[in-house]
C-alpha cells in the first residue's frame, strides 16, 4: 500500500471536496444559461462591428468633403441652390476690375467704409445664347479680413438679380438734394451657395443658372452678391459685397471676374405711403398702410401683396399684424389700419417694421419678400415722420417710404 505524502494528500483532499459541489439545477437549465451567454456575447460583437464600420465610413466621407471644398462644410438647414449648367465652353479670363463701374455711384461716407472692408471675390458669368440661359459661377474668396476668430466663420454668398428699367416714372418721394432719384429695381432671382467653415478663403465653386427671354435684357440686369457669416438665428452679418452692370460686358463666352469687396449697402424696390396716428389716452398706435408701388418685370395674374407690420416699443416687441393680401400692380392700393396697444406711453425708444411680401401659387417658396421699412425713434434722434405724429396727436400724418431691401 502506497503512502502519499501530507502536501499530496490536502491537494487530493481539495480536488474531493470541488468535485462534491454541484449547482442544484438540471442540465437542461445549464445549456439554457449557456445558450444564453453565447447570444448576448454574439450580439455585442455584431453592435461592436456595426460602430467601427460607421465610424470608418464617416472619417472617410469627411476626409472627402475636405478636399473638395478646402475646409470643413457646416451641415445646416440652408442648402445650397446649386445647379450645375453644362455645356460651357472654355472660360476666357479678363484683367477687369467690375466694381470701377459702381463706386462712381458712392458718396463719400460709403469711399470710406469701403475702405475697411477687405477682400476680393472670384466669380464668372456666362449667357447661352442658344438655351437663353445666363450662369453665374461662384468660384472664392480672398483675402477677407475679420476681426473675430477664423474658426467661427461661417461664409456663404447671396447671389441677387436685380432687373432695373429705363423708365424712372414719377417719384412719389421728394429728392431733397434736387439730385436724379434712382430707378426702382426688383429681383428677379435669389441664390444661396453652400457654407464653408472655418477659413477666410473660402472655395465655392456653385453654379446658378437663369433663363432670360431675350439677349438685351442683359442691358437691364445688375449682380449683387454679399458675403456674409452665417448665423443660426437668421441674423446673418454682411461682411462685403461686389456688384456687377451685366450691360457693361460681353458674356457671350465664359468671363471670370476678380470684384473688390465694398461695404454693403441697400437698393430701392419700391415706395410704400404709410399713416402714423398716436392716441395717448389710450394708449395706441394707428399704422395705417395706404399704397405700395413697386415695378415688376412681368406681371402674374395669380401674384399678390400683403404688409407685415412689427412695433417694438421700450425694448418690448408687439405681436405682428399683417394686412389683407391685394392684387400685386403697379400702384397697390391697400387703405387698411392696424392697432396696437403700447404697453408703456413714455416712448423712449420705439421702432415700427414694415415689411412686404409676395405671394404665389405655383412659386416654392410660396412667398418671398419684397423690401423693408423703418420707422424708429431713439433716445438721441427721431424719423422725420414720428416727430410730425408726436406733434400732431390724435391725427393721421401721411408719408411716402422708401422700400429697401
Amino acid at each position: 500500500m502506497m503512502v502519499l505524502p501530507a502536501g499530496d494528500l490536502a491537494s487530493a483532499r481539495q480536488l474531493t471536496s470541488a468535485a462534491a459541489l454541484s449547482f442544484p439545477f438540471s442540465a437542461a437549465v445549464k445549456y439554457s444559461i449557456l445558450g444564453l451567454s453565447v447570444s448576448l456575447l454574439l450580439v455585442a460583437l455584431g453592435i461592436l462591428a456595426w460602430q467601427a464600420f460607421k465610424c470608418f465610413k464617416r472619417q472617410r466621407s469627411t476626409t472627402a468633403r475636405h478636399e473638395a471644398v478646402n475646409g470643413e462644410l457646416l451641415n445646416s438647414d440652408v442648402r445650397s441652390q446649386t445647379r450645375q449648367y453644362k455645356g460651357i465652353p472654355a472660360i476666357k479670363v479678363e484683367d477687369v476690375d467690375a466694381d470701377i463701374l459702381s463706386r462712381n455711384s458712392l458718396g463719400p461716407g460709403q469711399e470710406a467704409a469701403d475702405d475697411k472692408v477687405k477682400g476680393w471675390l472670384h466669380y464668372s458669368v456666362y449667357f447661352d445664347q442658344q438655351q437663353r440661359q445666363l450662369v453665374v459661377t461662384v468660384l472664392e474668396v480672398e483675402g477677407l479680413q475679420q476681426q473675430s476668430q477664423i474658426s467661427s466663420l461661417q461664409l456663404f454668398v447671396q447671389l441677387k438679380l436685380l432687373w432695373k428699367g429705363s423708365e424712372k416714372g414719377e417719384r412719389c418721394i421728394e429728392d431733397g438734394e434736387g439730385g436724379t432719384p434712382p430707378a426702382l429695381c426688383t429681383v428677379l432671382q435669389d441664390f444661396q451657395t453652400r457654407i464653408v467653415k472655418g477659413t477666410c478663403n473660402p472655395l465655392f465653386g456653385d453654379q446658378f443658372s437663369c433663363i432670360l427671354h431675350d439677349e438685351k435684357e442683359l442691358n437691364h440686369i445688375h449682380l449683387r452678391m454679399e458675403v456674409r457669416d452665417y448665423d443660426k438665428y437668421s441674423r446673418h452679418t454682411a461682411l462685403g459685397e461686389v456688384r456687377t452692370s451685366l450691360g457693361q460686358f460681353n458674356i457671350s463666352y465664359p468671363l471670370e471676374l476678380k470684384g473688390k469687396l465694398h461695404s454693403p449697402r441697400k437698393d430701392l424696390v419700391g415706395e410704400v405711403l404709410l399713416s402714423l396716428k398716436l392716441l395717448p389716452t389710450s394708449q395706441r398706435l394707428e399704422v395705417g398702410v395706404l399704397k405700395v408701388r413697386t415695378v415688376h418685370k412681368e406681371p402674374h395674374m395669380d401674384a399678390a401683396l400683403y404688409a407685415r407690420i412689427t412695433v417694438q416699443c421700450n425694448r418690448c416687441k408687439l405681436k405682428y399684424q399683417k394686412t389683407s393680401a391685394m392684387e400685386h400692380g403697379t400702384m397697390t392700393v391697400f387703405n387698411e389700419v392696424l392697432v396696437f396697444s403700447l404697453p408703456d406711453f413714455d416712448l423712449q425708444q420705439c421702432k415700427i417694421l414694415v415689411s412686404i411680401f409676395e405671394t404665389h401659387s405655383s412659386w416654392k417658396p410660396s412667398k418671398h419678400l419684397i423690401g423693408q421699412l423703418v420707422v424708429k425713434k431713439d433716445k438721441h434722434s427721431e424719423d422725420k415722420h414720428w416727430g410730425l405724429m408726436i406733434r400732431s396727436a390724435r391725427q393721421p400724418i401721411a408719408m411716402w417710404h422708401a422700400l429697401l431691401i
